[in-house]
């Protein structure tokens, strides 16, 4: 029933297209500025450091909250619904990539409360000259609203582990990295390319039956999908060779 953190990296690989456009903005600013001069585009990877790291911190944090939420699991499936809920997540906003909805904004009209109190320190660090300014303001810009984000987040929380929480918000953030840094290097000539209507088509539907896998699992999980192919006179040793193969 778990959603790898493989596949919340390439969640975020493919999510690119939606970054170009949430926080395309700000990357192509840093290239854009005094001419996309080098002094500037080296600032694109302490930027990104500090928003990756803001999204594992989040990550742990959601992976804790998780863990407290499985003292329920003796009155609810827990888990099944946090992952149910996350596969949902991801099927909505794989339909909004494709053209397809609204995405959730509901969730992110919510995450907009906290980011209306972080939003005016960024100002402090304007114009971002140095590596240490660039680290914070990407530590902030990494709570900004983001559908994609929040479900990303919705996976760490079904991980019920800080440290598994931690690491799947840095499988996603580092699955958006390469989008990130090329519009960063080359903003004029990336960006709309990410936003071709193929591309997020294409994207859309990658998204979309991630999260239709995410679904399956949670109403059939492996365990029982294997044992209905499993005939039931088989002994405990035939079962392990069943499962392992050997």
């Amino acid at each position: 029933m778990e959603l790898t953190v493989s596949a919340v990296f390439l969640m975020g690989l493919l999510g690119g297209v939606h970054c170009a456009g949430m926080c395309g903005g700000i990357v192509s600013a840093f290239s854009l500025r005094r001419g996309g001069t080098a002094s500037h585009r080296a600032h694109h990877l302490p930027y990104n450091a500090g928003r990756i790291a803001s999204y594992t911190l989040a990550g742990g944090l959601a992976g804790s909250i998780g863990a407290g939420g499985l003292l329920l699991d003796d009155l609810l499936p827990v888990r099944a619904v946090l992952y149910a809920v996350a596969s949902v997540l991801l099927i909505i906003q794989g339909l909004y990539l494709a053209g397809l909805g609204r995405g959730v904004p509901w969730l992110e009209r919510a995450g907009g409360r906290l980011w209306s109190r972080i939003q005016p320190w960024s100002r402090s660090l304007l114009p971002v000259d140095t590596a240490g300014k660039a680290f914070l303001l990407g530590a902030l810009w990494g709570w900004l609203p983001c559908g994609m984000v929040y479900s990303a987040l919705v996976v760490a929380l079904a991980s019920a582990n800080p440290v598994s929480g931690a690491l799947t918000m840095l499988a996603f953030g580092l699955g958006t990295l390469p989008n990130l840094l090329a519009l960063g290097y080359a903003a004029g000539r990336v960006r709309p390319r990410l936003n071709a209507a193929a591309i997020r088509v294409a994207a859309g539907a990658m998204i979309v039956a991630f999260g239709m896998l995410g679904v399956a699992r949670v109403f059939l999980p492996a365990d029982e999908a294997l044992a209905s192919h499993t005939p039931a006179s088989h002994t405990p040793a035939e079962h392990a060779h069943v499962r392992t193969g050997h």
